[in-house]
């Protein structure tokens, strides 16, 4: 499993909304400053995490967006999904039925069952507030 930027980078955003969350909204200029993302690309992943109640926007002079929630209330593994879709290692673990017709006889099987625990341990694990206190 790899994640993509759109992954990391919304995670990055996540994080940048909570760290300089001084209860206005922030351009998304300033966003693509800080992290260092173009503002193009950011504007697609913040219109995910917009659409998802992740932020909130606002138009005009003093417009931009700011995180929705407490930093507390998203994990990595929330923002991970929305953005990654599944994170299984595997085909046959994403609809928690396993369908496969080897399932039964899978040698492999235990082990893609303890890698997709341990991934969602760690990401679900992690809230954007205990990224805050790591930060720097």
């Amino acid at each position: 499993m790899k994640i993509s930027t759109k992954g990391r980078y919304a995670v990055r955003v996540m994080l940048d909304l909570a760290v300089n969350d001084a209860g206005e909204y922030i351009k998304v200029k300033q966003i693509a400053e800080r992290q260092g993302i173009s503002e193009k690309y950011l504007e697609q992943i913040i219109s995910i995490l917009n659409k998802a109640g992740y932020v909130k926007s606002a138009r005009g002079a003093q417009g931009g967006y700011r995180i929705a929630g407490n930093p507390e209330d998203y994990t990595v593994g929330m923002i991970l999904r929305l953005t990654e879709g599944s994170l299984c290692p595997v085909a046959c673990l994403e609809d928690g039925r396993n369908q496969c017709g080897r399932s039964a006889t899978c040698a492999t099987l235990s082990v893609w069952k303890e890698l997709d625990e341990a991934i969602n341990h760690v990401v679900d694990g992690v809230t954007i507030a205990d990224l805050t206190k790591k930060r720097g």
